[in-house]
């Protein structure tokens, strides 16, 4: 990666590589994105096309992946425990990639960190196809692919704002959800069959490419921007301490600001409610609607509450002041539906349940979001960014976990229910506290 110096300037923001490029028309075009707030206006945006593409198909890689290593493992060794293993392996290790590694994203020119990521993930993925390679190495090589996710994502994250801005930067962030949900359900109810009517290897060469043509699409479709951490910024001090210190800097400074503490806090009520999708299967079975289709439509169901969500508050029928005064309000909200399946609704008012859920958990996330990148310094954007989406995946993960113990002692009904019970009440403190920090930025910026 090169190191460039300056600050990273975007799109829209007054700054342009040179004097002679095209920049002035990639600007008017953010500004008429912005001024008419619609998914089809983000997407006349070159860059932003650019990186929403290699996102959808990054997303649709990464699923079949995942169906495709369940069965090659599953095949080869019998053991639901080692696939079960395998399949945590592509989410746990974001969050070590996130926290140790988001910090390129702001170190070095954040396209650069997005195009070698993809290429690496790209060779390991690879690698994985190779006849005979031991569980132990491809478990070692998943491991690794998943850490570089960490510094993908958090510089993806923090190169938005400098190619959308405004409204236009929480329109695209919505159209992205919509379609990173729809593409996992496609995903998920077509890789099964894909995989089986090929083979997992061929599943994997699949995602093999997708991060081929993400890093291309990438690469020339993004223009290249310096650094946000000038050399004059940067602390040239070496060794194991001096990189721990800079590795915190995005949690210092999170924790040291009351309202993106807020914000980390209610996205990461996700740790909660991923519980329905995580007990489709035992739910499924425990009101006798089988293991088969159903488990299929239970496990969408959240993800077609996204999408809904993704459409009402990314078309902006609700204002946006409004979504931000009821951020706390939407993640207590989200809660809700899941309590009542204490009742053991059917398969149809279980879908209707956790859509809902889906549906206000994506109105807090989406501007959650969105202000927590804009409330991020530039030169610590990415490693603020990899911390918030690391930590996402990672309590997803662990929620998915105690729910499972907790379905086996109390039954799947019971354990949506004290997910969504404790998913509310949690929520409480944090809308009380995002609510008091609202109000004292707004009374600073009055002063």
């Amino acid at each position: 990666m090169r190191r460039s110096r300056g600050t990273s300037g975007g799109v829209g923001r007054g700054q342009c590589a040179d004097a002679a490029d095209s920049c002035g028309d990639e600007g008017e075009l953010v500004a008429r994105a912005a001024s008419g707030v619609t998914f089809l206006g983000v997407l006349k945006v070159r860059e932003f096309r650019a990186l929403w593409t290699a996102e959808v198909l990054s997303v649709l890689g990464d699923q079949l992946a995942r169906v495709a290593l369940a069965i090659l493992v599953f095949d080869r060794t019998e053991s639901a425990a080692l696939t079960g293993l395998t399949y945590a392996l592509t989410f746990v290790p974001t969050l070590l990639g996130g926290i140790l590694l988001g910090g390129w994203g702001d170190r070095y020119p954040r396209r650069d960190v997005m195009v070698i990521a993809d290429v690496i993930r790209a060779v390991l993925v690879g690698l994985m196809i190779v006849p005979g390679m031991p569980l132990w190495v491809l478990c070692v090589l998943v491991a690794v692919m998943t850490l570089f996710f960490g510094p993908f994502k958090a510089a993806q994250q923090a190169l938005l704002p400098d190619v959308l801005e405004g409204e236009a930067y929480l329109t695209g962030m919505a159209l992205r959800n919509l379609t990173s949900q729809s593409a996992q359900l496609v995903a998920f109810a077509g890789g099964g069959l894909l995989v089986a009517a090929v083979s997992p290897t061929a599943g994997l060469a699949l995602d093999a490419a997708t991060f081929v043509v993400s890093a291309l699409l990438i690469r020339f479709g993004v223009r290249e921007r310096p650094a946000a951490v000038t050399e004059a910024e940067e602390d040239r001090a070496t060794g194991v301490r001096a990189f721990l210190y800079r590795t915190g800097a995005g949690a210092r400074l999170v924790w040291r600001d009351p309202a993106l503490r807020a914000l980390v806090a209610l996205n990461w009520l996700a740790g909660f409610y991923v519980v329905p999708e995580a007990l489709a299967a035992p739910y499924a079975n425990a009101i006798g609607a089988g293991t088969g289709a159903a488990v299929g439509w239970l496990m969408a169901a959240d993800p077609i509450g996204s999408v809904i969500g993704a459409w009402i508050f990314g078309r902006r029928w609700i204002p946006e002041p409004v979504q931000v005064r009821g951020l706390g309000v939407l993640g207590i909200l989200a809660g809700i539906p899941l309590i009542l399946c204490l009742l053991w609704p059917g398969l149809v008012t279980g879908m209707l349940f956790f859509a809902l859920s889906g549906l206000l958990a994506t109105g807090y996330n989406i501007q959650g979001t969105v202000n927590f990148v804009r409330r991020l310094p530039n030169n610590q954007r990415a490693q603020g960014s990899g911390l918030n989406s690391a930590g996402l995946i990672t309590v997803q993960g662990l929620g998915a976990l105690v729910a499972g113990l907790l379905a086996d002692a109390i039954g799947p009904a019971h354990a949506i229910a004290a997910a969504g019970a404790a998913g509310a009440l949690v929520a409480v403190p944090i809308a009380v506290a995002w609510n008091r920090a609202r109000g004292s930025s707004a009374d600073t910026s009055e002063a």
